[in-house]
């Protein structure tokens, strides 16, 4: 593959996009908002630098990996010679739903649809297309020029070749990509969300304050970030949509999302992206930000 498009120039978005142009690839990524796409640009650049700070790459070959990401507002012109579209938009399952319906109506014929979700139906998100054999989950992480983990979900119908395509991929991208199948949450979420409403719980009943569960957390299991702050970098609107996703999909109570996840994202504390979530980053995220105690907790 040579050209691929990435949908959604958020955390995600920019941050597959500068992988791809790092390894040769045409990126063209697209988002509604021009304000995105310039975060995003400004984003790629200062990432390459400090790549480039720490040897990984010379400054020509991050001149040349910049050269290859070209911005688009308009959906058509951004997919006219995609062979590959990654979509990174916001974890929503109608969003994501109406998305493949327009990817399927403007991508060019064979183009494989991917979407970056971590929890949502492929096999739902392909019923929507007329390309069911050419939709497959490509779940990156975060940070994704740090993160060696591609999580490849393919859909009931998801053909071989299709699968074989973005394994590839993912490999010449220098990442190791662990395929499996289309259930909610997949393997890393399905995992990863119990374990994080679990620590949520164990604030909220009073047995241990924010930094005493994530310093237990890292120097007992080897964490290197303890699961509150890590819910914090995820966003914690996200973590609830996900668990949303679990519970409704699994039907177990172990999956339904803690009060106090709740109550923080429908007051706006949602982590990082606020500035405030088990944390306080008003500080900024260099420095080791200072445990916030919601008063309801």
């Amino acid at each position: 593959m040579k050209n691929v498009t990435v949908l959604g120039a958020g955390t995600m978005g920019n941050g597959i996009a500068h992988v791809l142009a790092s390894h040769g690839i045409n990126v063209s990524l697209f988002d509604i908002s021009q304000g995105a796409l310039e975060k995003a640009i400004g984003t790629i650049r200062k990432n390459l630098d400090r790549q480039v700070s720490k040897g990984m790459h010379t400054a020509e070959e991050a001149r040349e990996a910049m050269g290859r990401i070209h911005c688009f507002a308009d959906l058509e012109v951004a997919l006219k010679s995609a062979e590959l579209v990654i979509e990174a938009a916001t974890e929503r399952e109608e969003l994501k739903l109406q998305i493949f319906k327009d990817l399927d109506a403007k991508a060019p014929a064979g183009c494989i649809l991917a979407s970056n979700t971590s929890s949502i139906s492929i096999g739902k998100i392909a019923a929507v297309t007329q390309r069911p054999d050419l939709v497959i989950g490509m779940h990156f992480m975060n940070p994704v020029p740090v993160m060696k983990l591609v999580e490849i979900i393919r859909g009931y119908k998801t053909s071989d070749d299709t699968t074989d395509a973005v394994i590839a991929l993912a490999k010449d991208l220098g990442k190791t990509a662990i395929a499996c199948h289309d259930y909610p949450g997949f393997v890393a979420n399905r995992i990863l969300m119990p374990m994080i409403n679990e620590a949520i719980e164990t604030l909220q009943t009073g047995v241990a304050g924010v930094a005493e569960i994530d310093g237990i957390m890292k120097l007992g299991m080897a964490h290197p970030m303890g699961p509150l702050q890590l819910a914090d970098f995820i966003g914690l609107d996200v973590c609830l949509s996900i668990l949303r996703v679990l519970h409704d999909g699994l039907g177990q109570p172990k999956y339904s999302p803690n009060p106090l996840l709740v109550n923080l994202v429908t007051s706006g504390d949602l982590g990082v992206k606020s500035g405030r979530g088990f944390y306080d980053y008003s500080q900024g995220t260099k420095d080791a930000p200072v445990a916030y105690l919601p008063t309801h907790a």
